[in-house]
């Protein structure tokens, strides 16, 4: 099958808004080409790599955003992207910087990308999490729990900064008897990493409907499906279904607009983190959950991204 390989040039700071729009258009394929991504990993003492290109480490500045679209559909598809591409650049105009949002196209075979993805992709170490592509084999040591992810599926693959410090913060108020709500689950990955991590039960929702069927496949995959819920819709309708802790990893104009409905559904008592959230925004949501009645209890930063953690 022939594919329209569409690039983006974009910033780090752009990068994941510029996917989102990507995502709306094609369910076979979003990938973020991140040099910073790659010098964090160099750093990582921890991190899975056959070999850096020591030309590779040179941060250049330029990030490449790019999505895969059947090459019969390409004609209509990519003018509605760049539609939305120039669209949210205005919206964030001011607020977040997209670069130049040149862009390229070419055609590939379906197989070529799929397989240099598959090369090139190493597990991920998330604290106790491991987050690992369906294809590897992993032996997990004393302590670690494994989180599989499908080659297929790349709705937050906990490689970009924002995802990791939820899986983070995660992990330092999670209890055995914690039900977990993810909120704009993408693939899964934090309600997942909540059971393996030993949580009752999690409840995952979003409004992509692809997100869902690929977050229902990744807990199949993950041996959890009996302990998930996962819902089509912008938060859980029944405002009965209380959490413990709830995640909701999107962005801060989202998170704003959704900071008067999120409260229902969190116990008294529980935890709110949040993440997705650059430093134009920051104080802004702080402000947006305060008004709920939510106290700040810690700030974290990677890169440019911060996540919030609230007592209720």
């Amino acid at each position: 099958m022939k594919f329209i390989e569409y690039t983006v040039h974009t910033t780090s700071e752009g990068s994941e808004l510029v996917a989102d729009v990507m995502w709306r258009y094609t369910n076979y394929g979003v990938a973020i080409s991140d040099i910073k991504d790659v010098i964090a990993l160099q750093n990582n003492k921890t991190a899975f790599w056959d070999y850096i290109d020591d030309g590779v480490t040179k941060d250049r500045g330029d990030v490449l955003v790019k999505a895969f679209v059947p090459a019969d559909e390409a004609d209509k598809v990519l003018p509605r992207i760049r539609a939305d591409l120039d669209e949210a650049a205005k919206n964030g105009e001011g607020l977040i910087f997209f670069g130049t949002l040149e862009t390229s196209r070419r055609e590939v075979e379906g197989d070529d990308w799929i397989e240099i993805w598959k090369k090139h992709f190493r597990p991920i170490h998330l604290g106790s999490v491991v987050v690992c592509p369906e294809w590897i084999e992993y032996s997990p040591k004393e302590g670690e729990r494994v989180v599989k992810l499908d080659s297929n599926m790349a709705f937050g693959t906990g490689e970009h900064e924002t995802t990791a410090m939820c899986v983070e913060l995660l992990q330092e108020y999670l209890t055995p008897q914690s039900v977990c709500i993810d909120v704009g689950c993408g693939s899964g990955i934090l309600g997942i990493s909540a059971v393996k991590l030993g949580a009752k039960f999690a409840y995952l929702t979003d409004v992509d409907y692809i997100a869902v069927e690929s977050a229902k496949h990744n807990a199949q995959l993950n041996g959890v499906f009996e302990k998930v819920t996962v819902a089509h819709a912008n938060l859980l309708d029944d405002s009965n279904v209380k959490g413990d802790i709830m995640l909701a990893n999107i962005t801060a104009p989202i998170l704003c607009a959704l900071a008067p409905a999120i409260p229902k559904n969190l116990k008294r008592g529980g935890t709110l983190i949040l993440s997705g959230i650059i430093d134009p925004y920051l104080q802004e949501v702080i402000n947006a959950y305060a008004a709920q009645g939510l106290s700040l209890i810690k700030k974290v930063r990677k890169g440019e991204w911060y996540a919030l953690s609230f007592g209720y």
